[in-house]
């Protein structure tokens, strides 16, 4: 049959993607249109859209034979592993969702979270199978355990049921609105809460998150960011939603991110860490790391002086800043390349501190949290979002979801912050962790800023500890630049020549590392809580 005369041909699937409803249409949209294309490499194995589409559709046969089905939770336990990512399109695909867990959790807490999920089947990682198995009699909801090795091979449970399993197709009863997804916070404050994350939610953010900025031809897309939080899980999405390769690292060591970048993977997303360990590790890693055309950072905050020497090392690398939540599927405001570039070459470099602006079909209130009235542009307050992207709930606990999601649908996210009159957000702190000494209140970030221009600090982290005069007051918790003697005099006078006084911290302790969670976000809990103990009032 001859072409028609847009020049396409009949008999072939339309190369344009139609506009994905369902979480695997776009895996299933380039199977058919670039079927021996390359999709996914891990480990030294790579799939093409077929072959990858296969195994999840083989998946979803497996899923429906164990008696998985709509509405049902399947989990999974491990390093980042395809398998996981397979696991959330097959059972999605059956109206089913996925709990992705935190490997790095203690006993108890895997015990808490498996059991919170009701997961019915369990991927497991090997190598975490020892931790399984001390906690078998307690996981009650637990029907089944699959185990998964990183290398995959004959004695691979996952792999064998894979090629066992005869292709399911989607079920004709799922729809957009269900739950493909559970994703647990980060469990600040008692236990962790799962994050209830649609079908449509994530799709939504997988458009909006992606406004301004696109892949090339050549293209690869590294994930390297752990898939249990949603800076993986929702990243890894970018390349299924495009068509173009993924390589996903099991690690985001350096040894790892390495191996992908030399693999060709040019696009990523990681925490500003990353970055200051590969600036400290001599002129091959920079060169190196010079390929990527995309550096999309969040998590964390990236103090100025980072961002500068990497804006400096890589003047050909686009960054990109996103602040976000696990409850919005993660990005919800983002700076983009020019805006980085401007901001330097305007001299307005306080820009390169916010947050950028709103993804598309996104709305923000800043509240005040005590009256719950707006508050006037340039002010701080709570900063409330409205979005497709907000998250079903908080699983098994409506109260908790009641108090964060208002009945005309804003999102109170606990984050302190202000909007510029050109739309810039600036997050300047968590509520919890504002600090309030003598009436006043102190937001640590401004501090932080200040403090990590010292040419003798590397990191810096502003917490309020408890003082009978005022209530609390400001203690920095400092680790000093390499081969740096700064002392805490020298730091406080700085502040103090940029800062009102009653913002410069008090003291400052030196540390030779902090803490951390798994995405590397500084744990203020850990350094506040020596200094709370005790103390009738408790901020941690």
């Amino acid at each position: 049959m001859e072409p028609t005369a847009s020049g396409t041909d009949p008999t072939q699937p339309d190369p344009t993607p139609p506009d994905p409803t369902h979480l695997d249409d776009r895996l299933a949209h380039w199977a058919a249109v670039d079927p021996d294309g390359e999709a996914l490499s891990y480990l030294g194995r790579t799939w093409t859209w077929r072959e990858w589409d296969d195994r999840v559709r083989r998946l979803a046969g497996a899923l429906r034979s164990w008696g998985i089905g709509r509405g049902d939770v399947v989990g999974s336990l491990d390093k980042n592993h395809p398998a996981t990512v397979e696991l959330t399109f097959a059972a999605a695909s059956l109206g089913a969702a996925t709990a992705i867990f935190n490997w790095r959790l203690a006993g108890e807490e895997v015990d808490y979270v498996v059991n919170d999920s009701g997961a019915r089947l369990l991927l497991v990682g090997t190598e975490l199978m020892p931790l399984v198995e001390s906690l078998s009699d307690r996981l009650t909801a637990v029907e089944r355990i699959v185990t998964v090795t990183p290398e995959g091979g004959e004695d691979d449970q996952y792999e064998s049921a894979l090629a066992a399993a005869a292709p399911a197709p989607r079920g004709r009863d799922v729809t957009p609105d269900d739950v493909c997804l559970v994703m647990y916070s980060s469990g600040t404050t008692g236990h962790p809460k799962g994050v209830m994350l649609t079908q449509r939610n994530v799709l939504e953010h997988t458009r909006h998150a992606h406004d301004g900025w696109s892949f090339e031809p050549g293209d690869k897309n590294m994930v390297s960011m752990p898939l249990f939080h949603v800076g993986g899980s929702s990243y890894v999405q970018f390349g299924v939603h495009d068509g173009v390769p993924t390589v996903m690292t099991r690690e985001p060591d350096g040894a790892s991110l390495a191996g992908a970048i030399m693999a060709g993977a040019n696009r990523t997303f990681l925490v500003p860490a990353v970055l200051a360990q590969v600036l400290q590790s001599g002129p091959d890693a920079i060169a190196l790391f010079g390929r990527l055309k995309t550096y999309c950072y969040g998590a964390s905050p990236m103090p100025l002086p980072l961002l500068r020497a990497a804006m400096d090392a890589w003047p050909e690398t686009d960054f990109i800043q996103v602040y976000g939540l696990t409850e919005v599927c993660g990005v919800i405001t983002h700076l983009m390349p020019d805006e980085h570039r401007e901001a330097l070459a305007t001299g307005r470099e306080e820009r390169l501190t916010s947050a950028g602006r709103l993804l598309p079909e996104a709305e923000l209130r800043v509240v005040d949290p005590a009256t719950l009235a707006d508050v006037p542009t340039g002010e701080h307050g709570e900063l409330w979002f409205r979005t497709p992207q907000t998250m079903k709930g908080y699983l098994n606990r409506p109260e908790a979801t009641a108090e964060v999601i208002t009945e005309d649908g804003w999102l109170r996210t606990g984050d302190m912050g202000k909007v510029d009159a050109d739309g810039y957000v600036y997050v300047e702190d968590r509520l919890k962790d504002m600090i309030i000494s003598g009436g006043e209140n102190i937001y640590s970030p401004e501090v932080e800023r200040v403090l990590a221009e010292h040419p003798g600090v590397a990191e810096v982290a502003v917490i309020g500890v408890p003082d009978d005069r005022w209530g609390e007051v400001v203690k920095a918790v400092v680790t000093r630049a390499p081969g740096a003697e700064v002392t805490e005099d020298e730091l406080v006078t700085h502040a103090r020549e940029h800062l009102a006084h009653f913002k410069c911290p008090r003291s400052v302790d030196f540390v030779t590392e902090m803490p951390r969670n798994p995405t590397g976000k500084i744990l203020k809990r850990d350094l506040r809580r020596q200094y709370w103990e005790g103390h009738d009032r408790s901020v941690i």
